[in-house]
């Protein structure tokens, strides 16, 4: 091997090496918790349109350039303790409907517990319920969504990482279910 092959060698691989370097990079952590929800899809015309539940879990990412000045992205606990208020609070041993389920009213007569996807500022019960306004149907996608931008409200109130932000939301509603949601680039 000639001295140029060798030189060559030798500069290709500083330049990987460089490149690795300058290549964008993030901290990512993730929090899990799982929550017992039923839900309803009767446009979609199959098995899912009878009123079912799940034992859901759900994995919240936050992802940020830089750590804190306490080397962190954000305190898991207090990201822990905020999404899983938000979540049991408003989701958790209730039902998710769509907002022209007719089921929502014998519900709501009934006092049990609803979470109404696709209401507008008249007809969200609370301001939560805002958070779905563009999404007519609990779907597991719809939910992925929900949750990110739940989340996000909380990250939102917590000190943490300059730059933090909810990156996926990963959410399982069986075994064989899933979707997630979050920016394509974030890891």
């Amino acid at each position: 091997m000639s001295d140029t092959e060798a030189n060559g060698h030798i500069v290709a691989g500083q330049e990987k090496a460089t490149m690795a370097a300058a290549a964008p990079t993030t901290h990512l952590i993730s929090i899990e918790h799982t929550f017992e929800t039923a839900h309803r899809l009767p446009h979609l015309n199959g098995k899912c349109t009878s009123l079912h539940g799940h034992s859901w879990r759900v994995t919240v990412s936050v992802c940020a350039p830089v750590l804190s000045s306490d080397g962190t992205v954000v305190e898991f606990g207090a990201l822990k303790a905020g999404v899983r208020q938000w979540i049991d609070t408003h989701l958790d041993h209730g039902t998710m409907l769509g907002i022209r389920d007719p089921l929502g009213m014998h519900l709501d007569t009934a006092g049990s517990k609803v979470f109404r996807f696709g209401a507008n500022d008249r007809e969200a019960v609370g301001s939560e319920e805002l958070l779905a306004a563009d999404l007519p149907w609990p779907t597991v996608e719809a939910v992925a969504v929900l949750l990110r931008r739940a989340s996000q409200t909380v990250l939102v109130g917590l000190p943490c990482a300059p730059e933090a932000s909810v990156g996926r939301v990963f959410v399982r509603e069986t075994h064989l279910n899933a979707a997630s949601y979050g920016p394509a680039d974030v890891l």
